[in-house]
């Protein structure tokens, strides 16, 4: 721990020599002391070891900027004084506080998303419907299944709508179906989805897109759950953001694959979208 003045008087020779190795050990040790340089300069190190605190001297020379506070046990950084913190181009405007919120979480990023929609939230087309929604009963105060009856031996469809997030990126979805059979047939289902959006002030009365299908064979187990597997990927028709999605789900029984020969119950669909932003800002 040493400080001087930095002034090297006129003197003889070996008291100029003392003089100045202990400046230099002053400037080699930051001006180190419990207090502050007699004599201060502007942008002038000092390390106050009482507190373990790095300080800079401000340019007007009227007070000092801490810097830093170093754990010297551990021979770390304890912690950065900063009002600002730029990492590579990006400026960094979240307080401590607000980054500490984070500790244990993980932040959400944009990218694959997905949203259920139950039967319940369907209704069946006027044209081609399915039955209507339907409380089945498995066994007493077990779950009760609310389903959408589809016919083996015709075309049924079901509509139902959602408005996706700000943050979807208005490209193709995904979906899954989730259903149970009626009877022991382990024949193929094959489900179709088609959608269409709708914005503000445009007409409603407007053609799906094209169709995408998906095939899960009967599980042969009347009441079992059956979860498809994710589909193509479907294109939305004049798909955007701020816009009312409607969607056509179907059971395509008159296509030669669709070899399920009992009523299938559709308990819902899964979609899977893509966002492109964290939230909806």
């Amino acid at each position: 721990m040493s400080q001087h003045d930095f002034n090297i008087a006129n003197q003889s020779f070996p008291a100029t020599r003392t003089d100045l190795n202990n400046a230099l050990v002053a400037l080699a040790s930051n001006s180190s002391g419990d207090a502050e340089p007699a004599t201060k300069y502007a942008n002038q190190w000092w390390y106050e070891t009482d507190t373990n605190t790095l300080k800079l001297r401000n340019e007007a020379n009227t007070g000092w900027v801490p810097i830093c506070i170093l754990d010297q046990g551990n021979n770390n950084v304890l912690s950065i004084t900063t009002q600002g913190l730029t990492l590579g181009a990006t400026t960094i405007t979240a307080t401590g506080a607000e980054i500490n919120q984070l500790s244990g979480k993980v932040a959400k990023t944009a990218g694959l998303e997905t949203i259920w929609i139950p039967a319940a939230a369907m209704y069946p087309s006027t044209t081609n419907g399915c039955s209507a929604l339907t409380q089945v009963e498995t066994t007493a105060l077990r779950p009760d299944m609310k389903v959408l009856d589809f016919a083996a031996d015709a075309d049924d469809f079901a509509q139902f709508s959602i408005a996706f997030p700000k943050s979807w990126n208005e490209g193709t979805v995904k979906f899954q179906v989730f259903w149970t059979p009626s009877t022991t047939d382990t024949g193929d289902c094959i489900w179709g989805l088609q959608g269409v959006s709708v914005a503000d002030g445009a007409t409603i009365d407007v053609a799906f897109g094209t169709a995408v299908t998906v095939t899960d064979a009967g599980i042969g187990t009347v009441e079992d759950q059956q979860v498809s597997a994710v589909s193509g990927d479907v294109t939305i028709t004049n798909a955007a953001v701020d816009t009312q999605s409607y969607f056509q789900i179907f059971r395509d029984a008159n296509a030669g694959g669709d070899t399920f020969t009992g009523v299938s119950r559709l308990l819902g669909v899964k979609l899977f979208f893509t966002t492109d932003a964290a939230n909806d800002a």
